[in-house]
């Protein structure tokens, strides 16, 4: 008796549905995509339950005569391929014929579609990929609701997360349709309400704007470049614009989402010697690919590529981006600093003209020097400052060592001062952002920031730290939300990742030049601190050379 079976076609589609239907968001997509690839220019998505119940895509495409109807639910039936050939010049976003039937597979399916040129639509009903009815429907375009998803596997069905969590990743899983398809109008609706609302775009630049707002826009600039059959349109970050996580990074090829490490590295690569170590650059890159030189048909869900020529493709994104943000930097380029009573080139170590130093005098290298506020201090660059004090050299960088007293004051709360905008600041973000940030409204009131809802992505803030000053308060919000939705720094708490991410927002820029006073304080505020060595980040605040040491590095004895 032979040991080897030919699985039955149930269990087929059950294997498969674990490939393509890893959760409600992966319904949502596979059906905007076919939505898309059937020239909607209309597409509207309702779920209930966080899509568990309820995940209804409808559309005013061509739909499809009563036989397609029927063949669509088909394995590996497309009309999107006739020949081998065609697997190597894919050019719609589904082309394998297995997402309907894998759906249909694990739920209850009703298929409401039809042709609008005349003819009668049809209804087709499933549970389990087992037809229940069929019958004539008036209808144009094509409307699929799949409800109770993976009733009839409720393994799988145990895996799937909360309502919430569910429903984020339906709402990115939107938010990456639209950001790809500017031209297409989308509304989606959550328990009934209206969640997203998109209209038609003129261009990607407007579709980011609709979904994370203008202030969010303009801390991009525009790359757009051609080149041996290749084209790029893209949004990144201005070289004074960068986040703590890579919550806001995007690349589509040929209209798909996709993820791929390789074209990650090339956009970081573009920032080097800008970037900082803990910093991400923003980006929403858009290439437009010849279809034959890229293989969409390497992950189930069509989440990775291959491309033929790989190492073209990494040079045209590093060479088109690099260029834009070299020249960005220059508008924001910033000369030697020279704070007032600071050390001057070409002084002496120990000499500054003030009051402290009367005559200008000459500090020994054999005398022990105990700080005092007083002492003279030189800025390297744009954050480093050089100061001398407890028998050496200290150098400093001004933002970490902020970071770590506004970090520690937004922990304990200690000296803490809350302080109400005169004029309340609206601040759009996208709709994750935004459910996140009111479902957390009591966190965010324990770092002294208080929201109120505005309506449509929108929120009002009315009171922030007094220490946050001018900052970029969407950019405060934006971290705050990411931390909240699970993007928290590894071995660190949720409040003390939120406090990480405000901290780095209100400390002293790069570029900002203190005076005296200025840093008088700070110093005195990071020795109070508990651990003044590291930024919350874990970056050194300041580095301390004894005279031993610099003897050394200048090999004397």
């Amino acid at each position: 008796m032979s040991l080897i079976k030919i699985l039955p076609i149930d269990i087929r589609n059950k294997i498969a549905a674990g490939e393509v239907v890893e959760r409600p968001a992966s319904v949502v997509k596979e059906l905007i995509e076919n939505s898309i690839d059937a020239g909607s220019s209309e597409i509207r998505v309702d779920v209930l339950y966080g899509g568990k119940r309820l995940i209804k895509v409808a559309d005013n495409g061509s739909g499809m005569s009563e036989e397609d109807a029927e063949l669509c639910f088909e394995r590996h039936a497309t009309s999107k391929l006739e020949k081998e050939d065609d697997l190597f010049d894919i050019r719609t976003l589904g082309f394998r014929g297995e997402a309907l039937p894998s759906i249909a597979s694990v739920s209850k399916v009703k298929l409401l579609t039809g042709s609008g040129d005349g003819g009668t639509g049809v209804m087709i009903e499933l549970h389990g990929g087992q037809r229940k009815e069929k019958r004539e429907a008036p209808c144009s375009g094509t409307s699929v609701e799949i409800r109770e998803l993976f009733f009839n596997t409720p393994a799988r069905k145990k895996f799937l997360k909360s309502n919430q969590t569910e429903l984020f990743h339906i709402i990115d899983t939107v938010t990456k349709e639209a950001l790809s398809n500017y031209g297409v109008h989308f509304v989606l609706t959550t328990e009934n309400r209206e969640t997203m609302l998109l209209p038609k775009a003129s261009g990607y630049k407007e579709r980011i704007m609709q979904i994370y707002g203008e202030e969010f826009t303009a801390g991009l600039v525009k790359v757009s470049a051609e080149f041996g059959g290749m084209e790029i349109e893209a949004y990144v970050s201005k070289t004074v614009n960068f986040r703590n996580s890579r919550s806001h990074q995007f690349l589509f090829i040929n209209g798909r989402p996709i993820k791929d490490q390789s074209l990650s590295h090339a956009v970081y690569a573009a920032y080097e010697g800008i970037l900082p170590s803990d910093k991400h650059p923003i980006f929403f890159l858009y290439l437009t690919l010849d279809p034959r030189t890229v293989d969409f048909n390497v992950h189930p869900a069509k989440r990775e590529v291959r491309f033929g020529e790989k190492e073209a493709v990494y040079r045209f994104v590093l060479g088109s981006l690099r260029d834009v943000v070299r020249d960005d930097r220059k508008d924001y380029a910033t000369p030697f600093h020279e704070p007032r009573d600071a050390w001057m080139p070409g002084q002496p170590a120990g000499y500054a003209p003030s009051p402290f130093f009367p005559g200008g005098e000459t500090v020994s290298e054999t005398t022990e020097l105990a700080y005092r506020p007083e002492l003279p201090f030189i800025y390297l660059g744009d954050t480093f400052i050089a100061y001398s004090g407890r028998g050496g050299l200290t150098l400093m960088d001004h933002h970490a060592a902020h970071e770590r007293v506004l970090y520690e004051r937004l922990l304990r709360r200690v000296d803490l001062q809350p302080s109400p905008l005169l004029f309340p600041r609206q601040v759009k973000l996208s709709h994750k952002e935004y459910r996140a940030l009111l479902d957390n409204r009591n966190i965010l009131e324990e770092f002294c920031i208080e929201i109120d809802d505005f309506g449509h992505d929108t929120v009002v803030v009315r009171i922030v730290p007094a220490d946050l000053g001018d900052a970029d308060l969407r950019g405060v919000l934006a971290d705050a939300a990411s931390a909240l939705l699970g993007e928290v720094h590894p071995g660190a708490s949720l409040k003390e990742s939120i406090a990480a991410r405000i901290a780095c927002h209100g400390s002293v820029r790069g570029r900002e030049v203190l005076n005296r006073e200025e840093f008088s304080r700070l110093l005195a505020d990071l020795g109070e601190t508990e651990h003044p060595d590291q930024c919350p980040h874990g970056r050194p605040t300041r580095l301390f050379y004894s005279l031993d040491d610099l003897k050394k590095l200048f090999k004397r004895k």
